[in-house]
């Protein structure tokens, strides 16, 4: 396995500074310059924690999937949150387009987005802005939040009950947590998946994330988490991507078929690191196996499905012209 550091922003400003709630990051010209394996790059901020990459096509189907959970939640939150709300944390923001779009939705609101990798936008609205930093390393923001997003997390965290616990303590008395997350493994209406290589994969790269410690299978816990770290109020919501157009309704079809393009072009970026570094596998096995998982995501006789649950609560504190429940 071939690695080298590989630059993505050839005029990136080695003192370039970014305005965050806890402090100025300072950008070293390496942070820009991402590592290189298998012909994908990753983030060089705190390398290899996180095994999906950073590339263009990573970043447009992080933006397809944005449209996906809009589509699947009905906006971009389902914690009802007050119309005074003032600070605002997102964590893993990716491109930022839920940050861009929450400061745009809430206008008196100011809102942090913070990702290993500096793959946001450089014009944003004036209340967002982004952070480098590392959600695993202590939380030293000086101002408390009055709500913290985090979506899509399932890839990132060795421990987060402890992510849960760092934003109990930067939350604001009534301040909300919500996450937003796909579960792991896919599961199937029926035996269509059974033995094919959709459910090979899907048994593979969990496999695999449980080796390098960081299992894909956490997000159903959180809601015990945010009960044991404090929080009230604790409600549980499920939602459903099928992964193709197989369902009859109109909404459920259009939802299968962002799902099957968000898998098709995205199930090499969740594969290609899990694979080859949790299960040593090579470059062309996983290039093998991915070319089956794509054909039985075409194939609408495959009824498989992503159960996407959101879990969102309280801080004890008043909770500022709204209740959660």
């Amino acid at each position: 396995m071939e690695i080298d550091s590989v630059s993505s922003r050839g005029d990136a400003d080695s003192t370039l500074g970014l305005e965050t709630g806890s402090s100025t990051v300072s950008l070293r010209e390496s942070d820009f310059k991402y590592v290189e394996e298998n012909g994908r790059t990753y983030h060089s901020f705190n390398a290899g924690k996180y095994a999906l990459p950073n590339d263009e096509d990573e970043q447009e189907r992080l933006d397809l999937q944005h449209h996906l959970f809009l589509l699947t939640l009905n906006g971009l939150h389902i914690a009802p949150l007050p119309p005074s709300i003032h600070n605002v944390l997102d964590i893993g923001t990716g491109t930022g387009l839920w940050a861009i779009e929450f400061a745009q939705e809430y206008p008196m609101a100011h809102v942090i987005g913070s990702d290993l990798s500096p793959i946001q936008p450089q014009y944003v609205p004036p209340n967002c802005a982004f952070e480098i930093s590392d959600a695993e390393e202590p939380w030293t923001y000086r101002q408390k939040f009055d709500y913290i997003h985090g979506r899509d997390l399932v890839f990132c965290f060795r421990d987060p009950s402890q992510i849960i616990v760092e934003a109990y303590n930067a939350l604001s008395p009534g301040g909300i947590l919500e996450m937003q997350d796909p579960q792991m493994p896919i599961t199937c209406v029926d035996n269509s998946m059974d033995w094919g290589p959709l459910a090979k994969w899907t048994a593979e790269v969990c496999c695999a994330a449980e080796r390098l410690g960081r299992p894909l299978t956490n997000s159903r816990h959180y809601g015990r988490w945010m009960q044991e770290a404090g929080f009230l109020d604790v409600a549980e919501r499920h939602f459903y991507w099928s992964l193709n157009t197989w369902p009859w309704s109109r909404k459920q079809k259009l939802i299968g078929w962002l799902a099957q393009q968000n898998l098709v072009v995205g199930v090499e970026a969740m594969s290609m690191a899990l694979l080859t570094r949790g299960l040593k596998w090579s470059r062309e096995e996983v290039e093998v196996l991915l070319a089956g998982v794509r054909h039985d995501l075409k194939n609408r006789a495959v009824h498989s499905y992503v159960d996407v649950v959101v879990f969102y609560g309280r801080k004890p504190g008043p909770t500022c012209d709204t209740s959660l429940g």
